[in-house]
Formats: C-alpha cells, structure tokens, sequence
C-alpha cells in the first residue's frame, strides 16, 4: 500500500513521534510525503520515504494529484485545526479529493492509530483489491 504523510508545521514533531512509533508497520508499506514532513521523518527513522515538493510548494497538490489517479491508498494529515494557515485551501482540497476517490485518511493522531492497527490487521486489504499494483 502506499501511505501519504502530511504535517503542518505545529503537527509535524507529532508526525515524527507517530512514525517512530509505528516505524516496523510503515516500513512495510511505500511511504510518500510533502518535502519538509518527508525529511523530518526519513531523519528520525531511517524509513525511506518519496518526498514531493514542500507542502507551500504544492506538494500537497502533487499527493492529491497521486490520489485521483488511484496511486495512494492512505492518508495521514496532522492538521493543526486552531492555527490558521494560508494553504488551508489546499488542505480542503486534499481531504475533498481522498472523500471523492474513497481513501481512508485520518487528520488526527486519535484515527491515525485507528487505521494503522486496522492496516497492520488486513483490514484495509479492500484498497489492494480494488487498486492491484504489480
């Protein structure tokens, strides 16, 4: 499966401590992640990551464009919901797309656990069916 990571700034240490965390479940799957998210997890965990471009850069765009062309399978956004942001269009948009295309995605670390325990026990199998990758 392929898992996107997103972090706004204020979320991106939580990001980091996630991946920690779940590093031997993540590393069994194709990682992909905005540029700055990307880094700061690959440099804490060793997981080999494909990063985009920085989220202000449009990498958030390009994960989304990876999302309607059926390329990812999950999405982990950290939001920082109280901050606002000059992007959060963008963030709209990619929670709009992964509604649109069925993707699981979690904007907290509350449904992150949630899906990466779902993930670790096949219950997630479902994307691998409806989108085989050889």
């Amino acid at each position: 499966m392929t898992i996107a990571l997103v972090a706004h700034d204020t979320k991106k240490e939580l990001m980091v401590q996630f991946c920690t965390a779940y590093c031997q479940i993540l590393g069994q799957h194709h990682l992909l992640a905005t540029g700055t998210t990307g880094k700061f997890v690959t440099d804490a965990t060793g997981l080999p990551i494909q990063r985009c471009l920085p989220g202000a850069h449009g990498g958030d765009q390009q994960i989304a464009a990876r999302i309607a062309c059926d390329e990812v399978d999950m999405l982990l956004f950290f939001r920082d919901p109280i901050s606002a942001k000059p992007m959060e269009p963008n963030g709209m948009n990619l929670l709009r797309i992964c509604d649109v295309h069925n993707i699981p995605v979690a904007t907290n670390i509350a449904t992150a656990e949630v899906l990466i325990h779902g993930l670790e026990h096949g219950d997630l199998d479902w994307r691998n069916i409806l989108n085989p990758r050889g």
